[in-house]
């Protein structure tokens, strides 16, 4: 039986972290809203849904809906086989996730920095000052804490593509790519920067694709461009 995916038609979004892992692993999923929106806002609108998720991306599973995109691949990780197997290696390769979360979110927060219900353009003053903190602070500090996570392993010593947690790909190395894919098409100039300081990340970044399920996906129509309706925007006059 397919996993459902339920995601925003027509952007990468949150939703492209759990694609990618489905993708990566050969898991046969459906991702829902591209073909009959309604299905999912019934999960959404619907009183008779006792556990209803708050906003997609959500997993359905049978009788289970799961919802928040680092609990689906809390949930998903093991069943695909990617994360480690040990109590230890979820909770860190979680812990890791829910930090690539705060990161987006910080990311979204600079096309949106006074209200989610304005436009863009209704406070790009604001957009400017909050951008240039993101880049100058935030991105630099999220990643050097990836790139200490990657030389502190010593799993990784010696190897060409390094990896986040163990030896072999995790749902979270595919959050990082992502993360990293986000950033080079927001703010190519300040990522290009940030990720001189970060070889370790920029190795991971260009290593992963190399799986050969998650190359015939990015090469294909089913992986979405960014765009700017998504998380990650290209605006020029933020890249600074």
């Amino acid at each position: 039986m397919s996993y459902q995916l339920h995601y925003w038609p027509g952007i990468q979004g949150r939703g492209e972290f759990v694609r990618l892992a489905l993708e990566a692993a050969g898991a046969p999923y459906v991702d829902v809203a591209r073909g009959d929106m309604e299905a999912m806002l019934r999960y959404l609108d619907d009183d008779s849904v006792q556990r209803p998720p708050f906003a997609p991306p959500f997993l359905v599973d049978g009788k289970k809906v799961i919802g928040q995109t680092a609990a689906i691949l809390l949930y998903l990780g093991p069943r695909l086989g990617l994360v480690g197997k040990s109590e230890a290696d979820q909770l860190w390769t979680h812990q890791i996730q829910l930090t690539v979360a705060d990161l987006v979110t910080e990311v979204h927060d600079t096309h949106h920095p006074i209200a989610s219900s304005l436009y863009y353009e209704d406070q790009q003053p604001e957009a400017k000052r909050r951008a240039q903190d993101l880049l100058k602070n935030r991105v630099p500090k999220f990643l050097a804490w990836f790139e200490a996570i990657l030389e502190r392993s010593p799993r990784n010593a010696g190897k060409e593509v390094p990896h986040l947690v163990g030896a072999r790909l995790s749902y979270v190395d595919l959050s990082l790519f992502q993360l990293v894919e986000g950033l080079s098409y927001a703010f190519p100039k300040a990522a290009a920067r940030a990720l001189r300081k970060a070889p370790r990340v920029l190795a991971l970044h260009q290593g992963v694709p190399r799986n050969r399920r998650l190359a015939a996906y990015l090469a294909s129509e089913r992986r979405l461009l960014f765009n700017e309706q998504g998380i990650f925007r290209r605006y020029p006059e933020l890249d600074r």
